[in-house]
């Protein structure tokens, strides 16, 4: 199974009772053999141009591991699912992975140095 990123952006009037929609998404990685590994809320945000004319739209991340035949499968589910305004489903790039480790890796190490430095 490959490792995707899962970009929803709810319609605006959602905002208060977003569960409904989330399960809907959630059951429909779920029946396509897919895993969420990770859910990020993005909160309400104004759209840089109108979608099915509405300004504002709730965004939400999803980290997802799928297998081969399921990004088409959830692609034009979502593309007809009234509660949903707009989604994009991309590859996540095993390279940027490791380079955010490291990144993360190496941000640590410096902190725990300045920490060491601090006691002194």
């Amino acid at each position: 199974m490959k490792e995707y990123e899962l970009s929803v952006l709810f319609h605006p009037d959602l905002e208060m009772n977003l569960d409904p929609a989330l399960d809907k998404v959630r059951k429909l990685i779920e029946t396509n053999g897919g895993t969420i590994v990770k859910e990020e809320p993005d909160g309400k945000k104004r759209l840089a141009y109108t979608i099915k004319g509405q300004e504002f739209a709730v965004y939400y991340f999803f980290t997802v591991q799928l297998p081969p035949d399921a990004p088409e499968k959830i692609n034009s589910v979502m593309n007809i699912t009234d509660e949903i305004l707009r989604s994009q489903l991309v590859k996540v790039d095993p390279r940027k992975a490791k380079y955010a480790a490291r990144r993360a890796d190496k941000a640590e190490s410096t902190e725990e140095a300045e920490n060491k430095e601090g006691e002194e």
